[in-house]
């Protein structure tokens, strides 16, 4: 810039903020020298961005800081392996060297804020209209002793204690046989409960497998009745296992005991997906019904819930026990509550049916779907104010999901054409484990209930077991400020 034309535009907004009486008091000298003295700027009729002050190149770098690109995406997804956090360490050095940022830690790429933590401290707008002229703290200055030729910035950088990533094992400690495990996409054939016990519908049959003692127990055969299994579910306290058949009966039976206690009918068609609230059992049908009932009640006592047009293949209650949340092969994720015959709240953003659905227990009223495979993409939504939060395209189709019980993470299974298993942190959705082995689509996931292990079941008649979630609880959990049951004090 010409320092002649600095000179005068400073003189300029000098003499507009200086007093007519006092004009004749300022020396020549001293307008001539403003640009070597700090200078106040109070008020104005025109605002001319002043551009000594301003570093363009920062500026203009931070510009679309908050606008990630899809390849910026998936760099960001790969920044969990070591060669992906050299590359972050390498990005904030040069930043430091070239821009001048100041980075002193090392940016943690899983972190939400992890765009805002190498920013500066002031703020990065293209046009300012006054000149700062704070001087730079001796600690930022290089030392003239040093032979280094980085910044002490970059020095403390380098010296930053790094967190050690946590190791997923890429192979199942457990692998079992699974005979006749159906490869249906609409069934609901694996889960866990809380007394360590696994049911698995295999045909016609259910089988109970204890991880404590590798046990496995037939539970019940349905080919007596000419039926077969095509969804099985615990209840809370693991004492009861819900299973569903193909023509349409839903059957409680006692673990314990190894007998039938009820057999409930209404529906019409197939079962594949069942739901506990308490002792209250949700079932959707592929007559496109679902219907709620209380297993201590006669049977003729049900709530009918119809919105959705095609079978319904997927069922999650809420961890407040208030909503329930119904996905379908018609493309559309429902919301219910306990008062209302009709939904409360209704999307259609996935472009595939939705099986897959799973409730955050770190955050109040956060639901997480998946869509099958014309589109394949992981959904969050705020149920309490019923927006679309994030989405992030996975690039196969989503067959489960499940959150981590004691981390901000999730798990999600994948068909075709991937057919993997892919660990989440969220809310960033950086991917923290990818996981292989099945040859089939991964369409059965269960989470055991110390909240650390997984069992996922494909097509290939097999059962993995995965040790991917930490038993640890997050220090940086997360909270909803809309959360209202967290901010009301006690005592």
């Amino acid at each position: 810039m010409d320092q002649d034309y600095e000179r005068r535009l400073l003189r300029q907004i000098n003499h507009q903020n200086v007093p007519e009486g006092h004009l004749s008091k300022v020396s020549i000298k001293r307008s001539l020298d403003v640009s070597c003295s700090p200078v106040t700027v109070k008020s104005g009729d025109r605002f001319i961005p002043t551009r000594a002050g301003s570093n363009w190149s920062i500026n203009f770098h931070y510009a679309n800081e908050n606008c990630w690109s899809p390849n910026q995406n998936q760099r960001a997804k790969d920044a969990s392996t070591d060669t992906g956090k050299d590359a972050v360490a390498y990005a904030a050095l040069l930043r430091n060297e070239l821009l001048g940022a100041g980075i002193e830690t090392m940016p943690d790429p899983h972190t939400d804020d992890r765009r805002h933590t190498i920013l500066m401290q002031d703020t990065h707008s293209l046009f300012r209209y006054t000149i700062h002229t704070k001087r730079v703290p001796f600690d930022n200055e290089i030392s003239p002793y040093s032979l280094s030729p980085l910044s002490n910035k970059s020095h403390k950088l380098l010296r930053s204690p790094r967190k050690p990533a946590r190791k997923i094992s890429k192979i199942p400690f457990k692998v079992l046989d699974a005979p006749e495990l159906q490869d249906d996409f609409y069934l609901n054939l694996v889960d866990w409960s809380a007394g360590n016990l696994l049911s698995v519908g295999l045909g016609a049959c259910v089988y109970l497998w204890s991880a404590c003692t590798s046990q496995v127990t037939r539970l019940c055969d349905l080919s007596v009745d000419d039926d077969s299994v095509t969804s099985v579910c615990w209840n809370e306290r693991g004492s009861l296992v819900a299973v569903g058949t193909h023509k349409g009966f839903v059957q409680i039976w006692d673990a314990a005991g190894g007998r039938k206690l009820t057999s409930l009918e209404g529906h019409s068609a197939r079962i594949g997906a069942l739901a506990w609230n308490g002792e209250q059992l949700s079932s959707g049908s592929r007559d496109r019904v679902i219907l709620q009932r209380d297993v201590r009640t006669p049977p003729p006592v049900e709530r009918r819930l119809q919105g959705h047009r095609q079978e319904v293949c997927g069922l999650k209650w809420s961890p407040d026990h208030q909503h329930l949340a119904s996905g379908g092969n018609d493309n559309k994720l429902l919301v219910w509550n306990n008062s209302s015959l009709l939904p409360v709240q209704q999307y259609s953003d996935h472009l595939a049916a939705v099986k897959a659905i799973a409730w955050s227990p770190h955050q109040h009223g956060l639901l997480a779907s998946g869509g099958g495979t014309a589109d394949r993409c992981l959904r969050f939504w705020n149920t309490l104010t019923g927006q679309a939060l994030q989405s992030s395209d996975t690039g196969s189709q989503v067959c489960n999901l499940a959150w981590s019980k004691h981390a901000n993470e999730l798990v999600s299974t994948h068909g075709y054409s991937q057919n993997q298993i892919l660990v989440w942190k969220y809310p960033s959705l950086t991917q923290v484990a990818k996981l292989t082995g099945h040859s089939y689509r991964v369409l059965y996931l269960a989470v055991s209930p110390d909240g650390e292990a997984i069992v996922t079941g494909a097509g290939d008649e097999t059962l993995r077991f995965w040790n991917v979630f930490s038993k640890t609880r997050c220090t940086k959990e997360s909270k909803s400020v809309l959360n209202l049951f967290t901010r009301i004090r006690l005592g």
